[in-house]
């Protein structure tokens, strides 16, 4: 039985929305997660939407495919939205679910860049309609269950996990494990080494600076070594994060507002 609202037809569709099933919107990003790795992790955020609907009668949207703009504008391939416009966007996707009657809307979003638009969509949302539309945003959970659930200090980290190990999971067939390899040295800014996503160290502190993927983490990799990332780490992740979000599905069918 399929829960993706693009494979069923209308009436159905209409019925069980107006049931109160909970409609889930998939997030991500086309870009580098490192030569070993499927650019789309918006494919990772459908595959756990569909555990958590089966888990709740949920219907799944299409992904919204395109992330935020943050570093990853200038890969080839790696197409991004301003925050602003991604921001609108989900705020009509929703916006047209709530006008035709649904009140209960779950985001899986799996880009960091897109976290300040989501969350500034899902507030504006809740002022002009009263609908309290929870978020899981998938990387940032699973980035602090990495340690919990024995994940690699190695690995943690863009170009690693927890993406990496939850598509080793959720997507084997695209990924490419003898391509995982340690991180290369970073580029330069300004004549300085660059300290992180955005920043360099000048005078014992670090000052943001704008900076692109390739500068800070050649190959798309950041984290000190991908390979000890691994598909029994992965499926644990995602065990958390499917619970978490037939969780989040719960709370909203207990909610009165």
């Amino acid at each position: 039985m399929t829960h993706r609202i693009a494979e069923l037809a209308a009436p159905e569709v209409a019925e069980r929305l107006g049931q109160g099933a909970c409609a889930i919107l998939p997030m991500g990003s086309l870009e580098t997660h490192g030569p070993q790795a499927p650019m789309g992790d918006f494919l990772l955020a459908e595959a756990l939407a569909d555990r958590i609907a089966a888990g709740t009668g949920s219907l799944v949207l299409p992904s919204i495919p395109f992330g935020g703009e943050d570093y990853f504008g200038m890969v080839p391939g790696g197409i991004v939205l301003t925050p602003g416009l991604l921001q609108a966007v989900v705020e009509e996707v929703c916006g047209n679910l709530i006008r035709t009657g649904c009140r209960r809307i779950l985001i899986l979003n799996g880009h960091a860049g897109s976290i300040a638009p989501v969350d500034a969509a899902t507030r504006g949302l809740r002022r002009r309609h009263g609908v309290v539309i929870p978020t899981l945003h998938l990387w940032r959970i699973a980035g602090a269950l990495h340690a919990e659930l024995g994940g690699s200090t190695a690995s943690l980290g863009h170009g690693g996990d927890p993406v990496w190990s939850v598509a080793l999971h959720l997507r084997p067939d695209l990924c490419q494990p003898e391509r995982a390899r340690a991180r290369q040295p970073a580029g330069t800014v300004l004549g300085q080494p660059i300290a992180s996503f955005g920043t360099i160290r000048l005078a014992g502190v670090e000052v943001a600076v704008p900076t692109e993927v390739e500068e800070v983490a050649p190959g798309g990799v950041a984290c000190a070594d991908s390979r000890p990332g691994n598909a029994g780490h992965g499926a644990r992740l995602g065990a958390r994060l499917v619970e978490a979000g037939i969780a989040a599905v719960a709370a909203l069918k207990d909610a009165r507002a």
